[in-house]
Formats: C-alpha cells, sequence, structure tokens
C-alpha cells in the first residue's frame, strides 16, 4: 500500500462518510454543502444547488468557526459535507476540518456520485466563497484569467489605433 492510501485509509477511519442521496437529504435538512472541485470541473460536471464552493488551499481558514479568516457559514456545530469529483481529496479535507473540531464529513464517490445518483445540478452561479474581510473580493482563477484577456485585447486595440505610448 502507498503512502497516500495509508494517508486516505487512516483520513476515512474517521469520517462517517456518506452516499450522495445521504449527502443531498441532509443539505435539505440543513447541513453545508461544500465544493472543492475546480472551477474547470464545476464546468464540466455542473454547480451543486446550495454548496459553497471553496479552493482547498483556504478550506481549513475558512470553515474553522475560530479563525478570523472563517465565513459566516462556519459556526460551530454545523455538518460540513465536503465533496470533491471523486471522494479522493474531499476525505483528506474532511478529516482535516476534524481535527480543527469542525463536524465534517464527505462523500462517497464524490460529484461523480451525485450524478450517477441522478441528483439536481444548480442552473446558475455557483456561490463561491471570497474574502471579504476587508470589502474586497478576491478574484476567481477563472475571472483573473478573463480580466488579463480582456485588458490584452484593449492593449492591442489601443495599439492598433495609434493609442500606444502616448499616441493618439
Amino acid at each position: 500500500m502507498s503512502g497516500v492510501d495509508r494517508l486516505l485509509a487512516s483520513a476515512r477511519a474517521g469520517l462517517q462518510r456518506l452516499t450522495a442521496q445521504e449527502a443531498h437529504d441532509a443539505a435539505k435538512a440543513g447541513a453545508l454543502l461544500v465544493d472543492t472541485r475546480t472551477a474547470a470541473q464545476r464546468s464540466r460536471q455542473g454547480e451543486l444547488p446550495g454548496a459553497l464552493v471553496i479552493d482547498r488551499t483556504v478550506l481549513e481558514w475558512r470553515l474553522d468557526p475560530t479563525s478570523p479568516h472563517r465565513l459566516p457559514e462556519a459556526v460551530p456545530g454545523a455538518l460540513g459535507i465536503v465533496l470533491c469529483r471523486q471522494g479522493y481529496s474531499s476525505s483528506l479535507a474532511a478529516a482535516s476540518l476534524r481535527a480543527l473540531g469542525v463536524d465534517a464529513t464527505d462523500v462517497i464517490g464524490g460529484v461523480e456520485a451525485w450524478l450517477s445518483a441522478g441528483l439536481p445540478l444548480h442552473g446558475g452561479p455557483a456561490d463561491v466563497a471570497s474574502d471579504t474581510r476587508r470589502g474586497t473580493r478576491t478574484m476567481t482563477m477563472d475571472a483573473a484569467i478573463t480580466a488579463s484577456i480582456v485588458n490584452f485585447r484593449v492593449l492591442l486595440v489601443r495599439r492598433a489605433s495609434g493609442a500606444w505610448r502616448g499616441r493618439g
């Protein structure tokens, strides 16, 4: 067994993992669905209804109720159900949250199991958690790339029109 397989088995030993249907039912009863998939994965697979999208790199800071960087949804005692694409990284994430004292688990099979079970998807934009502590919103990677492309196109137009470097 590889090291990562041992780590995953250890993480899962401390979880009461849910099926996709159980996660859906728990969310309807008030549990917080936390989607850690990338924007590209969400684009391909669809958005989960009611899920809060949190980048895996900041998950613990956003959901630890004692963190000054927590989200308003991070309240003591709230069940957090972490979902990733296939249910591997979500197990590690849920175990990490549990180590912080957060009531967390994940979904067996991840979003792929959600889709296989025929559970609903959300047609609108995702609820992407961002940093609002200072009244500013942090751009997602997709938004940053889009903004860069727009800025590049503006520069090309300005250059072509002679407005580049103060001409025109």
